[in-house]
């Protein structure tokens, strides 16, 4: 289910239109809504949360209730399955000392749903990276070398579940078909018996190329050991040798034993030297550590760190690197000066986000500071406003481009996963650049290569959708899409809309947009997963985030459907959110694409570009 706004799970039951529904009176709210707007404004607020969701919102209904077609399916897959007990799910990786890795529902959720094998065998993605088997994490030191794209990512062999950690591997030539090749590192040494866990590349000067990574002891300490490639000749990097001097770095004096983790792709000082960050914290100040070194072997803790924030937790999965001011291309790690500003990313083990600022960096004092304090790190922007966790990036030579990977839980039960035998996938790669326009934020991007796998495409002109109105977009199927949307709202509303003043928030009012400070429309690009299953052990909650719209600019999004995976991008990526969804009816032939309209009194102009997506090998 992709994006679809809180006011639609009140909808009214009475109507007999086949493809609308009764828009509600000016002024009224659906019962049991949160409000906080202010009571002098109600009546234009309710305006502007019914218009604005259609604005951003393209709904691939996955649910229950009765505004579908007449004409559609919506019998659910017959399960032969018999009723399985509820169970409480175990807690996974936090005595270890990393963050959760298991989902939990609700309280009191009904978790022993009878999921069919054809309902789980749906959710597989086509086109997004995933192993054959078992349980996944984070993305690892992906580098481009010797012609091929190196995926090493968290993975434990035995179960699909989090458990004994080892390196995943896997390589590409364009970063969308993937070859599965041997486990890279197993858990043979004290230092990484308990986890290979988390870890960076780096291609140093003379094109050799080194790996830090975290191990988790024989005792549970976290250490930071090096290997590097048994033949740096063989492009595929099949074997791999631990230094016999590791770990390489200990916890510091003052750092507990378990909260020192995730080493960084090294880059360049002044001096010649290089450079890495390790995420950790003090108390509830998240920080980062840095350390030089001229060999991956002695290293040199400076006396300041690189950051800190006050009440963030601990920073797991630190990564820092430089983006151009006005160029498109994207930085080497270690590129520095007056065109480049330098982003700080952490991700939240408090909150499970991954949050970036953007700021300058002293390479001599080893020292960075946001531009924008109330943005810092922990604080202020996120990649991305749904699941997307534990996230990495890295130059690519080949294109001269940065690129991002980001682990994508599931959030279906244990007893789910362990049915359909795997568990959570890769992100799209997507590219990072500065936005030139705004200078405020980093702009996201399906990689290029992605479009190859489009075909089919079917296009919507011009398309009216009326108040009230829900309309249905002919597709043969909707389980893979690429989907690139423009929305022109009435001139009218928009000037009635500027004349507003309220609160707003995606989870309470599912879409909205209210009037800035600076007298400039505040536009809400918000996914709404409450109605994307009749499920109760599945995650459906409201995810958004305000997204800038500048004078001239019409609305838009893509949005990519695989599957359990819809992952949309506000304002040619602007601001992204990530959704996994588990229908029970809208699978297969059942899935649909819809455009609905919650708006009062006021229509919204759309025109749509819809791709069937080809299968990727993976």
């Amino acid at each position: 289910m992709m994006a679809s706004p809180s006011d639609l799970e009140n909808p009214i039951a009475t109507s007999t239109l086949p493809y609308s529904y009764a828009p509600l009176p000016d002024g009224e709210q659906p019962a049991g809504n949160d409000r906080t707007i202010r009571p002098s404004r109600k009546t234009a607020l309710f305006l502007v949360s019914v218009l604005l969701a259609v604005a951003f919102l393209v709904a691939l209904f996955a649910g229950n209730r009765p505004m579908l077609p007449k004409n559609l399916n919506t019998t659910p897959v017959p399960s032969t399955e018999a009723t399985p007990e509820k169970v409480t799910p175990s807690s996974r990786g936090v005595d270890k000392g990393v963050s959760e890795k298991a989902f939990h529902p609700l309280l009191g959720a009904d978790n022993s749903y009878p999921w069919s094998n054809n309902m789980l065998d749906w959710q597989r993605t086509a086109f997004h990276f995933q192993p054959k088997k078992n349980w996944m994490n984070d993305p690892n030191g992906p580098v481009f070398y010797n012609g091929w794209y190196h995926l090493f990512y968290q993975y434990h062999p035995d179960a699909p579940v989090w458990g004994k950690i080892v390196w995943g591997h896997a390589v590409s030539k364009d970063l969308i078909n993937w070859r599965h090749l041997p486990i890279a590192m197993e858990t043979d040494q004290w230092y990484d018996e308990q986890g290979v866990w988390t870890g960076s590349a780096t291609i140093l000067s003379d094109g050799q190329l080194v790996v830090l990574y975290t191990g988790s002891t024989n005792e549970s300490v976290q250490v930071q050991n090096l290997a590097y490639p048994a033949d740096p000749s063989d492009p595929l990097l099949i074997n791999w040798v631990k230094y016999p001097g590791n770990p390489v770095l200990v916890p510091p004096p003052g750092i507990d034993n378990k909260d020192f983790r995730d080493p960084t792709t090294a880059w360049k000082t002044p001096e010649g030297k290089w450079r890495i960050t390790i995420g950790s914290k003090i108390n509830k100040t998240g920080i980062s550590l840095v350390y030089d070194t001229e060999d991956f072997r002695t290293f040199e803790l400076l006396d300041g760190l690189l950051h800190a924030v006050p009440g963030t937790g601990m920073w797991e999965c630190v990564d820092f690197y430089p983006i151009s001011k006005q160029g498109e291309n994207g930085l080497d790690t270690s590129v520095d000066g007056p065109g480049v500003k330098h982003i700080v990313k952490a991700s939240m083990d408090d909150d499970r986000n991954d949050y970036y600022a953007i700021g300058t960096y002293d390479a001599y004092k080893g020292k960075w500071t946001p531009d924008n304090p109330t943005l810092d790190v922990g604080i202020g922007l996120r990649y991305d406003y749904g699941i997307y966790y534990a996230s990495k990036t890295f130059f690519d030579q080949n294109k001269q481009r940065r690129v991002l990977w980001s682990w994508i839980k599931e959030t279906d039960t244990e007893a789910s996963d362990i049915k359909k035998g795997w568990a959570s996938v890769m992100g799209v790669p997507r590219t990072i650049v500065l936005d030139k326009k705004t200078q405020s934020n980093i702009i996201q991007w399906p990689v290029e290569e992605i479009n190859r796998l489009r075909t089919n495409l079917t296009v919507f002109k011009d398309v009216v959708v009326e108040a009230g109105s829900l309309v249905p977009l002919n597709l043969p199927s909707a389980s893979q899409l690429d989907i690139v949307a423009e929305f022109e709202v009435d001139k009218k509303t928009v000037e009635r809309l500027n004349e507003v003043d309220a609160a707003y928030n995606c989870a309470k009012h599912g879409g909205a947009a209210q009037r800035g400070v600076d007298g400039n429309l505040k536009t809400f690009f918000c996914a709404d997963q409450s109605r994307s299953s009749n499920a109760n052990d599945v995650d459906k909650s409201i995810y958004g985030s305000i997204v800038p719209v500048l004078k001239g600019e019409k609305l838009s999004m893509r949005i990519l459907v695989d599957h359990s995976i819809v992952e949309s991008f506000a304002q040619e990526g602007r601001s992204c959110i990530t959704s996994r969804v588990y229908p029970t009816k809208a699978i297969n032939s059942n899935a649909q694409l819809f455009l609905f309209n919650n708006a009062t009194a006021s229509k919204v102009t759309v025109s749509v570009n819809v791709w069937q997506m080809n299968s990727a090998h993976v």
